[in-house]
């Protein structure tokens, strides 16, 4: 089972927090927002696992590093992300090994570090050299630029949804992953595609040991609802700014809705060869 967490808006965290197996934290909204580091610090005491994120994705760079090692400190996640920077394979690479080197020993959790690159083979290096580093966590996402090289499809989404997988193939196949590491995936474009690990198990996608997205609550604040072949098409709203979003009943219903079809996309087996994708 591929243990899966949901980035929710505070009015609804708990109800969230209900329906996955872990929290994922944002540092930049820990840092400025109260209710949201409440929350964290809640989840702490009852025990939950907390992975703590840079917040690259939502900053577009790193957030500052001596404010989030001071982060690290005060939460004690049991994951936290090793900075790294968007499709640089060397610096991230770099900033792996001066945190191996000076940083890791000093704090509480456990790291995972996030594979980068521009291309298949720039990215192909990065993620052989961070395996070298024998961390115990990589993170790989969702919506690399390569992904369209890697399968080519009009529908942006589609591209990213199958060159995950594509890009996974690839590593088992360089003899990167085997059943002894294990992989976060960071965020997702469109829900469905969790179905293609499940059906496809023996092909040794049993490395994903977890993932995180904010997808299913994005699109039920917007009201979209999943259908049993998930979605084609994607809300480019980040969770972060609607952290503060008051749902009304109908949005906290598709919400749930698309939770459960997550779930099963992910964690159950499916028939997804007769599904047309348009």
């Amino acid at each position: 089972m591929i243990k899966i967490s949901h980035e929710a808006p505070l009015s609804i965290f708990d109800m969230v927090q209900g329906k996955t197996d872990y929290d994922y934290c944002l540092c930049h909204l820990y840092d400025e927002n109260s209710t949201y580091r409440d929350k964290f610090l809640e989840a702490k005491k009852k025990g939950r696992e907390i992975i703590l994120d840079t917040s690259v994705f939502e900053l577009g760079h790193a957030f500052d590093e001596d404010k989030y090692i001071e982060i690290i400190k005060e939460l004690q996640p049991e994951w936290y992300i090793v900075p790294d920077v968007l499709e640089n394979s060397m610096q991230t690479y770099i900033n792996a090994v001066r945190w191996k080197e000076e940083i890791i020993d000093k704090l509480p959790g456990k790291p995972i570090v996030v594979a980068q690159g521009r291309n298949l083979e720039d990215f192909t290096n990065c993620f052989k050299a961070l395996a070298s580093l024998d961390m115990p966590k990589i993170a790989i996402s969702f919506d690399y630029s390569f992904y369209s090289d890697l399968y080519k499809h009009p529908n942006v989404h589609v591209s990213r949804m199958l060159g995950r997988p594509t890009l996974l193939r690839h590593l088992v196949k360089e003899e990167l992953l085997n059943s002894d590491m294990k992989l976060h995936l960071l965020g997702c474009a469109l829900p469905q595609e969790g179905l293609l690990y499940s059906q496809n198990s023996q092909e040794g996608f049993d490395f994903i040991d977890s993932m995180d997205t904010s997808n299913p609550c994005v699109h039920g604040i917007k009201k979209v609802r999943y259908t049993d072949q998930g979605l084609w098409d994607k809300e480019s709203v980040k969770l972060f700014t609607l952290i503060n979003e008051d749902l009304d009943r109908d949005s906290i219903e598709i919400v749930k809705n698309n939770i459960m079809r997550f779930r099963w996309f992910w964690n159950q087996s499916y028939d997804f060869t007769n599904v047309e994708i348009v």
